[in-house]
């Protein structure tokens, strides 16, 4: 059997002009991750990422931090298939028409317009995300010239392929990706729905793991959502 770990990334830059960047605290937990590893001697053979800022930036931190103990990291390898969902688009290009034609939307919105520290602002903006990307996913709410669902699940069942059918026995790869992918994961493993599957992606924690055991057409989930690096609660973040 060879073993698979799928990591979110970690926090990026929610509500700032470039969201594909790690928050200082993002950052910081991409250094957790790195030091946790490496103090419980947990090796890699093959090391991969989304193509992503904020998952690259992930796994570069979290392997520089692996090798200042002294222990080898292996080379990154960029794996286009590991991209998350277009997310932030179908937000911006559906929001403003729903805000107008949708009582729902519209009240969830105003409660975010209202919020009163950052906290609440995550909380209730995650609100909106899980309605307007739940519709979408179910093609409820298309959008054009963004990669369905449909196809973005295909893409990743692809990207796990590309890994897991080549791999030799034994061996123990690390991916750095996002939420939406670690869903997918999932879904595989468990024969979820969509709707659970979106679910799943959303409990992911930032820098959290998910682990696979995988030989041959067998793909299993071994854990879920792993955060033991993160001993600050002030550190647990989902967004």
């Amino acid at each position: 059997m060879s073993h698979l770990f799928l990591v979110r990334h970690g926090q990026a830059s929610f509500l700032e002009k470039n969201y594909d960047k790690l928050s200082a605290k993002g950052e910081a937990q991409s250094r957790m991750l790195g030091e946790y590893w490496a103090r419980m001697n947990v090796r890699f053979d093959e090391a991969y990422s989304g193509p992503r800022v904020r998952q690259q930036e992930t796994a570069r931190l979290a392997g520089e931090r692996y090798q200042s103990s002294g222990l080898e990291w292996p080379e990154l390898q960029v794996l286009p298939e590991f991209d998350e969902f277009q997310a932030e688009l179908v937000i911006e290009r559906t929001l403003p028409g729903l805000r107008a034609s949708d009582s729902h939307i519209r009240d969830l919105y105003q409660d975010f317009q209202n919020s009163q520290n950052r906290a609440e602002q995550f909380k209730r903006f995650q609100r909106i995300f899980e309605v307007i990307i739940g519709r979408w996913a179910i093609d409820e709410l298309p959008v054009e010239e963004i990669e369905p669902w449909d196809d973005f699940v295909a893409r990743i069942g692809r990207g796990l392929n590309r890994i897991t059918q080549n791999a030799a026995r034994g061996r123990r790869i690390v991916v750095f990706s996002s939420g939406g992918p670690v869903g997918i994961a999932m879904q595989r493993a468990l024969n979820l729905t969509t709707a659970d599957t979106l679910k799943t992606a959303w409990r992911m924690c930032n820098s959290g793991y998910s682990s696979f055991v995988f030989s041959g057409d067998r793909f299993t989930l071994s854990s879920y959502n792993s955060v033991p690096h993160i001993a600050d609660r002030d550190f647990l973040t989902y967004r």
